[in-house]
């Protein structure tokens, strides 16, 4: 046998299309020639997989070899193709049998002496797989995280010798038996930390429940990071399908990521556009799609670049994000939960007439405007935290946890669920007419707060979603008058 194909995975975004390693051994000079747009990390894998062939106990074969990275059109990066490559080898060369990968997808990186490294993006690549119904052989450090996928045969290797055997049926790999989840991932930081403040508390629970957006507003110290960073213990849940979305990101970006719990991202204010959205020659995913299904926090919002925050204007309303090149382009799911925290002015003390305050009018209105109006108005609720008073640093009462929020967010966006299959942040304009009916007295309220507030239309219809998720809160079947005037009394100008 002088041919051999062996079956693998890229990586192209979030997807993980097939390649196939096809290596021809012919009469010639010794050589190793690949083949395939492969870029660096690919074309050194020839050194990583001769050393390793020889120090696993087998023979690098002494003649021209040719591989073949098919489909040629496809880029080729990582190191993930040295397993195949090398598989691929043994089996043209007649030291492996020649049906005995016909079934299996490979992927990982050799060390020199044989052994397996762990590579990126390998839920999606088992996802891919399990697709495509083969069974999957990769390192044994990656094993946990593709076992994730429920109904799916995964095969840990620690070194080349494994490989082989199990491929000549001499000693085969048991199927990886996944140690199992203990439920939902908890959330360290809890809502009882919290003193007072039942107004930002009331915005932050309404917005967990309807998948808002929020912007917290107010002088240095009174709680607006310690609120955000308590969001993510009162969302709802991820369904199965949910989690493995946001696991197979967060392979692919190499980052850590508890299963089962909704991401939370904050990012500095010095990030940059691509850091935000994602890019690179070949492009990755940024913070906003790090945060899909979560919370993407940005604590003192005017602080980032004006033009950084501008991004953020088509993800908020499409939940994707598009990224262009000359070569190609890629979408990356950008599903995630705005929330802002800002001082009113440079020096932060422009609330209520603080005298501390010694800017200017010009000053406080230069720093406002840092945060554009069509990025203002993209923001369903708009909150003032006040500074604490003494009595209520000192107030011993114990205040609401996480869980007994929770409880009444998850009875919400039940009901949600129940309804329209969706939160009502994800309501369009014409299901907002199903499932948000107004009576006549609430219709007349709306209008004139509409001419009131200038409300544009964009902006009226997220006071009527976040009018349908305190109605949820209330479980009440219709939006009554409380529920609106509430919703409107949260769409805050600036100060």
């Amino acid at each position: 046998m002088s041919f051999a194909k062996i079956y693998t995975r890229g990586l192209l975004g979030l997807h993980a299309p097939l390649i196939e390693v096809e290596v021809h051994l012919s009469h010639g000079l010794p050589s190793l020639t690949i083949v395939g747009l492969a870029e660096a990390a690919v074309r050194e894998s020839k050194d990583r997989v001769r050393s390793a062939i020889i120090n696993s106990g087998f023979q690098f074969p002494a003649k021209r070899l040719t591989i073949n990275l098919a489909p040629a059109d496809l880029p080729k990066d990582g190191s993930r193709l040295d397993l195949p490559i090398a598989l691929g080898i043994l089996i043209a060369s007649g030291q492996l049998p020649e049906q005995a990968a016909e079934q299996l997808e490979f992927t990982g990186e050799l060390a020199l002496d044989g052994h397996l490294r762990p590579v990126s993006g390998t839920l999606s690549i088992a996802m891919a797989c399990q697709h495509a119904q083969r069974q999957l052989i990769l390192p044994e450090q990656n094993a946990q995280e593709a076992a994730q996928l429920p109904d799916f045969a995964v095969f840990a290797a620690r070194h080349l010798k494994e490989v082989c055997e199990h491929l000549r049926q001499t000693a085969p790999l048991a199927q990886y038996a996944s140690p199992g989840r203990s439920g939902i991932a908890g959330c360290r930081f809890d809502l009882a930390d919290v003193k007072g403040q039942l107004r930002p508390r009331r915005a932050l629970e309404i917005a967990a429940a309807g998948s808002h957006s929020l912007l917290f507003r107010g002088p240095p110290g009174t709680g607006k990071t310690l609120l955000a960073s308590r969001l993510a213990g009162i969302l709802p849940p991820l369904n199965l399908q949910e989690n493995l979305e946001v696991a197979s990101i967060y392979s692919i970006a190499g980052a850590k990521h508890d299963f089962g719990q909704r991401p939370f991202r904050a990012p500095h204010h010095t990030a940059s556009a691509i850091a935000l959205v994602g890019g690179g020659s070949n492009p990755k995913p940024g913070e906003i799609t790090l945060a899909h299904l979560g919370v993407l926090f940005l604590d003192e919002l005017p602080e980032f670049d004006r033009k950084v925050l501008e991004v953020l204007r088509q993800p908020l309303e499409a939940k994707e994000i598009v990224i262009s090149r000359a070569s190609r382009q890629m979408t990356f799911p950008a599903n995630f939960q705005l929330i802002g925290a800002m001082n009113p002015c440079p020096c932060g003390y422009a609330f209520n007439q603080d005298a501390r305050c010694q800017c200017s009018p010009d000053a406080i209105k230069r720093y406002q405007n840092r945060i554009s109006g069509p990025l203002l108005d993209r923001i369903d609720l708009h909150i003032d935290v006040p500074p604490l008073q003494a009595y209520e640093l000192q107030d011993a009462q114990p205040a609401e946890s996480s869980g007994q929020v929770r409880e009444r967010v998850l009875q919400a966006y039940q009901l949600q669920m129940e309804r329209q299959q969706m939160a009502n942040m994800a309501l369009s304009p014409k299901q907002l007419e199903q499932h948000a009916v107004l009576d006549s007295a609430a219709q007349n309220m709306l209008h004139m707060a509409q001419q009131r507030l200038n409300l544009s239309a964009r902006a009226y219809h997220r006071v009527l979603r976040v009018a349908r998720t305190i109605a949820d809160l209330a479980q009440a079947e219709n939006i009554q008058n409380q529920h609106l005037s509430e919703a409107l009394s949260y769409r805050g100008q600036m100060p």
